[in-house]
């Protein structure tokens, strides 16, 4: 039977060409989706070369692909480096993360990560997590909420969304996505309605995953794990996740504090590839609109 795809993976050729893949070397993503770039990154490996693909989705490992030169790992990339010892890597030749959320998650609505579909708020990428959306919601304090919402999904109307839920579920729970919109409603623009509910799901998904602090152990772990001359390909969505990728390449610090040496030259542990991002084409927007907004940029290790 053919296997399932549910991901379309984003920037597939610029990612290969990223990686600058060697047929006998080591690789890991540690976002392993539907399987999309770990497939064309293996089909590039000889029998000597080997990839470490990850996910903490279950159904993800459970759809995984089969090769010899292909180990599955089910975990948390913000566990990286336990995982790679554990698996007696002592260093790798190039590393992917596409932080996007997979077509199954959207398009499933017993996960609860999209606004377009009927039911309970969940949002969990590791489904065995004890904080979901709705827990979320109905637990967290106004302040919590209107911080959530204003950091993580960047929306000027943070605070009013914060009372909106709060005041609500005083009266009843908000469980489900349904729930959620008709609170949330009055204070959406019109004219900007997908955007805002984007956002704000964003925002919960976020929190739900605790997507920005395994980003940063990430990070930190990548230079520890690649080799020199071991290329860093991250491909981001949004604002957020762009900044401290942005900044950590630059500098090897998340802050993005640029540290020099006694003679004025700048001290940093990675030399950008590409001094802009890397975006899609009009072709592959039309043919996956998701990418509209992926951004991928790569590093090497010095």
């Amino acid at each position: 039977m053919e296997e399932q795809v549910y991901h379309i993976p984003a920037l597939l050729p610029q990612v290969l060409e990223a990686l600058d893949i060697k047929p006998d070397g080591t690789y890991v993503d540690v976002t392993l989706g539907g399987g999309g770039h770990s497939r064309a990154i293996v089909e590039k490996l000889s029998a000597k070369g080997h990839l470490y693909s990850m996910d903490q989705d279950r159904d993800a490992i459970d759809r995984a692909f089969s090769d010899q030169r292909f180990t599955v790992i089910h975990g948390n990339f913000k566990f990286l480096k336990n995982f790679m010892r554990y698996h007696h890597v002592d260093g790798v030749d190039g590393l992917l993360a596409d932080l996007g959320v997979s077509f199954h998650h959207f398009d499933d609505p017993e996960r609860g990560f999209s606004f377009r579909w009927e039911g309970r708020l969940d949002m969990r990428m590791n489904r065995n997590a004890a904080l979901d959306a709705a827990k979320v919601l109905n637990d967290y304090s106004e302040q919590q909420l209107a911080d959530m919402f204003y950091l993580f999904g960047e929306l000027k109307n943070a605070r009013r969304l914060a009372s909106a839920i709060v005041k609500q579920r005083a009266t009843e729970p908000i469980v489900t996505v349904e729930q959620l919109r008709r609170v949330i409603t009055p204070f959406i623009n019109p004219k900007q309605e997908k955007k805002e509910l984007a956002q704000i799901f964003q925002a919960l998904r976020i929190e739900v995953n605790n997507e920005i602090e395994a980003l940063k152990a990430l990070l930190t772990q990548s230079l520890e794990v690649l080799k020199p001359g071991g290329r860093l390909a991250i491909i981001t969505y949004h604002s957020l996740e762009d900044r401290l990728v942005k900044n950590f390449m630059k500098t090897g610090n998340l802050e993005g504090r640029v540290e020099k040496d006694f003679y004025g030259r700048t001290l940093a542990p990675m030399a950008l590839v590409n001094s802009k991002p890397i975006t899609a084409d009009d072709d592959e927007v039309e043919r996956n609109p998701r990418s509209r907004s992926a951004k991928l940029r790569v590093a090497t290790k010095l």
